[in-house]
Formats: C-alpha cells, structure tokens, sequence
C-alpha cells in the first residue's frame, strides 16, 4: 500500500481479507498471515515474511517484508 490512509478505506469499504476474513483497519498482522488486497478489477495476495521494527521503511525494504503470491486483474482470469 502507498498510503496508511488508502489502505484503512480499503479494509473499511470491505476489499481486504487476511486469512480469508474481510479485516478491520486495525488487525494486528502477524508473520505467516495471507493478505488480500481489491482495487478496481486488480486482486492482490500476498504472505507476510517479516513484520518491519519501525514505522517508516524503504521501497527496497518493503519488498523483503512479503512475497506476492497472486497479482492478477478481472481480464487475467478471463484469459485462463
């Protein structure tokens, strides 16, 4: 997620599912959690690997923090 703001009216508006469950903003995440993400058409699971020790990291470091397991768009699934 770009922006905390972005991502709290995500989970708000019902688009994010950890594990399965659609989440409030203020689940705790924990190692091992799946996480996916609804924007538009683009559907987005990722595994969390690390929880970050602060609140600011790095672009480079943000990608050491999970592993994308699926990143597809409604066109994607008509294809296959």
């Amino acid at each position: 997620m770009l922006r905390r703001s972005v991502a709290r009216q995500l989970c708000d508006a019902g688009r994010i599912d950890v594990n399965g469950f659609v989440t409030k903003a203020s689940k705790e995440i924990m190692v091992g959690d799946k996480i996916e993400i609804r924007r538009g058409t683009r559907r987005t699971t990722v595994r969390v690997l690390q929880i970050p020790t602060s609140k600011q990291v790095s672009k480079a470091g943000a990608g050491e923090l999970i592993e994308i397991i699926k990143d597809e768009t409604a066109a994607d699934e008509l294809l296959t």
